[in-house]
């Protein structure tokens, strides 16, 4: 099902077609290559001082590590995220390499998902952000230090039907994309 943007004025095509799917293919894997590049593109992301504030621990369906990440996920989040191919979960370093607070690291942390999703989007995965998950079990589970603070949650895959989510899920599926307008958020005063 494709899901295009109706916009106001011309952009990206990778940028058009990003959406959030909750309905993966639970047939089809991502490979290592892949993975590997979704990975590097975040690599690249614009940082403050370049510091590169972001961790990410990764699941594939099947391993531990993503049934560690899936049960962190509230209810309504594991009706649909176990179907993905892969599950990672991005941490933010609170801390300069100097101790002090980092007051971009979350931000940081937003674009290096951001670029890791336009790369997604063109290898025609997709990608959804989940903040329902708690990040005391992550930090818990994977045994984090306090300065390294989870921030999202993200499941990767290829899309799949929308009548193969659960019920309650296929309407919000199916439901049109929409945005404020333009004239809604800028300003020029």
């Amino acid at each position: 099902m494709e899901k295009s943007a109706n916009t106001q004025y011309p952009i990206s095509s990778l940028l058009a077609k990003r959406w959030s799917p909750r309905s993966f293919n639970n047939k089809k894997e991502i490979s290592q290559e892949v993975i590997n590049s979704l990975f590097e593109a975040s690599r690249w992301s614009a940082s403050a001082s370049n510091i590169q504030p972001w961790q990410f621990i990764y699941g594939l369906r099947g391993d531990h590590t993503f049934k560690t990440i899936t049960d962190s996920l509230v209810e309504f989040n594991q009706l649909w995220a176990p179907e993905a191919s892969m599950l990672f979960v991005v941490l933010g370093n609170e801390l300069t390499p100097n101790g002090q607070h980092n007051s971009s690291y979350q931000y940081d942390c937003g674009a290096a998902v951001a670029s890791l999703t336009f790369e997604a989007t063109e290898r025609g995965l997709f990608v959804h952000q989940m903040a329902g998950f708690s990040p005391e079990a992550i930090s818990k589970s994977f045994h984090l230090p306090e300065n390294i603070k989870p921030l999202v949650v993200v499941a990767v895959g290829y899309l799949d039907e929308s009548e193969k989510l659960h019920p309650n899920l296929i309407d919000m599926e199916k439901a049109t994309r929409i945005r404020k307008e333009i004239s809604e958020f800028i300003f020029n005063k």
